[in-house]
């Protein structure tokens, strides 16, 4: 019985080989189904005047203007933990170089201006924008920046109607 046995064992063996060996050429060798773009990372919506906007549709991008190495990064992860959502970091090329903080704007009054505005424990200068500001709200940390609020705001109503890209999970 040892004999079938052993003889059972290396058909099986041998079946298990093939088909494995088959199975990984076709996969090695199959074309795949993407047509080169990228699924969208996020889908247009209107937050219409009158609601609640909140942090987690604000894209925030922030530049460092000090000596601080590093800066720019931990006031993105600090705003990420308010729920914003980081975009650019970076050290500044801007020609504006505050001691604190400065938002780049042509518009001051623009609701997710005035929420990220309120996250600064230091008072925010507003100047007209230099370089790209593409969709968030563009920050400039100087050498004296100090921290975030504790308790700031995560929402604010908006007075007009505000196109925002929802972020979106691209499931399997």
């Amino acid at each position: 019985m040892t004999g079938a046995l052993r003889a059972l064992t290396l058909l099986v063996a041998a079946v298990v080989l093939v088909f494995g060996g088959l199975t990984g050429f076709r996969l090695l060798t199959a074309s795949t189904d993407t047509d080169g773009t990228a699924p969208p990372t996020c889908t247009n919506q209107t937050i219409k005047k009158g609601a609640k906007l909140d942090s987690n549709v604000v894209e925030v991008d922030v530049y460092n203007a000090s000596d601080r190495s590093g800066l720019a990064n931990r006031v993105t992860i600090n705003l990420q933990t308010n729920g914003f959502l980081g975009d650019s970091i970076g050290n500044s090329e801007s020609a504006t170089k505050p001691r604190r903080v400065a938002i780049l704007t042509d518009e001051r009054k623009d609701p997710r201006v005035r929420l990220v505005a309120r996250q600064f424990k230091d008072k925010v200068a507003y100047r007209k924008p230099d370089i790209p500001v593409d969709g968030g709200v563009a920050v400039i940390v100087g050498d004296d920046y100090s921290k975030l609020r504790s308790k700031a705001p995560t929402s604010i109503r908006t007075d007009r109607d505000i196109e925002v890209c929802m972020p979106t999970v691209p499931l399997p």
